[in-house]
């Protein structure tokens, strides 16, 4: 199993950042069935203010590179996307082209 957290900040607007809620709270049957037939077994996403938290469990054949070529072909995925651009405000130093940044992990504790 693959961990993978991800940041992207809402524009900061409360109207926005409650209809981007609402939106998810029950998503196109589509856009699951895009995100489970990748390899990903949880997806979760926290907010806290504007910022975005995005937790990815997936199998060990997941790839984000594999996701994204599949998303990049699906005429649902990028209707759903583009409608989601309209809430997003890009994290400075993301990647060009993206949204989400991969953050890196810098400690672990397990006992």
């Amino acid at each position: 199993m693959q961990r993978f957290i991800l940041f992207l900040d809402l524009k900061d607007d409360p109207d926005l950042i409650q209809t981007y809620e609402k939106y998810h709270e029950s998503i196109p049957e589509a856009i699951k069935e895009s995100i489970l037939s990748s390899g990903i077994e949880s997806m979760k996403i926290f907010r806290f203010e504007n910022r975005l938290c995005m937790e990815i469990l997936a199998n060990d054949e997941f790839s984000l590179a594999k996701k994204g070529e599949m998303d990049a072909h699906n005429p649902v995925v990028q209707e759903w996307e583009t409608l989601m651009s309209i809430y997003h405000k890009i994290i400075p130093g993301t990647p060009e082209g993206e949204k989400w940044v991969l953050a890196h992990p810098i400690f672990s504790l397990t006992k």
